[in-house]
């Protein structure tokens, strides 16, 4: 975050907001709902995240639209998560 410009900040923002959650999820030996969730958090964390880096740094995005087809990922990710705390088996 030193370096770059000011998406460099927001990426950072975002993989340390997302870190805990993580880090709960795989300590609670979480089921198969919360476990497809996490990916589903993972991998718009990591399109979201890689083209905001990638336009500092590269000077160029991913892909036209990663940013945003990972912040629906982020959306969907964070939903599953709230579904799978409220299903009950």
């Amino acid at each position: 975050a030193h370096r770059g410009g000011a998406f460099t900040g927001t990426a950072a923002s975002f993989l340390l907001m997302h870190a805990p959650v993580f880090l709960a999820i795989g300590l609670t030996g979480s089921n198969r709902g919360l476990r497809i969730a996490s990916l589903v958090l993972l991998a718009g964390l990591l399109l979201f995240s890689g083209d905001l880096l990638a336009r500092d740094f590269l000077g160029s995005r991913l892909f036209p639209m990663s940013a945003p087809i990972g912040g629906t990922l982020l959306i969907a990710g964070w939903l599953a998560v709230a579904v799978c705390a409220l299903w009950r088996r």
